[in-house]
């Protein structure tokens, strides 16, 4: 039974003590069953280019019997000034709930400010509901966490963030391999590694992505351009030469099924032939992803 409620998911520690009843009902609902949370307004900003999420989200709202409302912020007084502890103020009058992506001090003030129940739809630090999506999918694949290997190869960046939070919350062995200054962040490092004292996951930072796959069980990746990051393109595709995930890596880990939140760029961080094989469970994240995010708002606001 579900006795607690969340406010927040602006990080995926916000939902540390609520991934299981998230799994729970993402479980009933992909079995069916149906949940509502009758008629509430949910308010939609999105200052980032978006498919999976935004599509997914609204899916997800009106499934569940509610209204979503997307808002354009060119087109309110923001672009004319106004300051943002205002606006998020004039909106928690209007909304049940807001759903928004795009700067994470922008995302914090806003809830600073907005006092109701907010989803961060990925900032610049966290992309909180991939994660949880993620570590929902490896658990449809493994009966015990503490006895599987994540291996993210690539940029130490959101996702990458807040995998690694999900990953030691619910104690999955996870090692990341990355270039030099492209690390993930140092702050979230440390408070994983306090988690993983508690739930028993191994964690592992190297620049050597051998070391990181080795008896992998499951194989992530992400862009290494990401947005915003365009003028850095050309440095960055010299810098991460050689962590392109392709048979050839894939022949020392456990046979991993293959991981990618999204847009896939064929031919840089992935091949087109791993993208397409039989281990790539890609899609199967993007399916689980409306799941997720039904449950996160159903327990946040039924």
């Amino acid at each position: 039974m579900i006795k607690n409620r969340f406010n927040k998911l602006i990080s995926v520690l916000d939902a540390k003590d609520f991934i299981n009843d998230i799994f729970k009902i993402a479980d009933e609902i992909k079995n069916g069953k149906k949940y509502s949370i009758d008629g509430k307004i949910i308010g939609l900003i999105f200052e980032r280019p978006s498919t999976r999420t935004r599509i997914s989200f609204e899916a997800a709202i009106y499934k569940l019997n509610a209204h979503p409302l997307f808002i354009d912020t060119k087109l309110t007084q923001l672009s004319r000034g106004e300051p943002i502890k205002d606006f998020a103020r004039v909106l928690k009058y209007y909304l049940d709930a807001l759903i928004y992506r795009g700067s994470h001090n922008v995302l914090v003030e806003i809830d600073k400010y907005f006092g109701k129940p907010i989803i961060n739809a990925l900032s610049e630090m966290e992309h909180p509901c991939q994660a949880i999506t993620d570590i929902y999918t490896i658990r449809e694949y493994v009966d015990d966490f503490n006895k599987a290997k994540l291996a993210y190869v690539g940029d130490g960046n959101n996702v990458c963030n807040s995998l690694i939070l999900a990953a030691t919350i619910v104690g999955l062995n996870i090692s990341i391999a990355t270039p030099k200054g492209y690390e993930p962040n140092e702050r979230i490092i440390e408070i994983a590694r306090k988690l993983s004292e508690k739930s028993g996951s191994r964690i592992l930072i190297t620049n050597d992505v051998i070391e990181a796959v080795k008896d992998a069980d499951f194989v992530y990746t992400d862009t290494w351009v990401s947005m915003h990051q365009e003028h850095e393109k050309e440095k960055r595709l010299k810098d991460f030469k050689g962590y392109q995930i392709n048979r050839e890596i894939l022949k020392y880990t456990n046979d991993a099924k293959v991981m990618h939140c999204l847009p896939a760029y064929r031919g840089y961080e992935i091949t087109e032939d791993v993208l397409e094989s039989e281990n790539s469970i890609v899609f199967k994240q993007v399916e689980n992803r409306l799941y997720i995010e039904e449950a996160i708002l159903y327990l946040m606001l039924k």
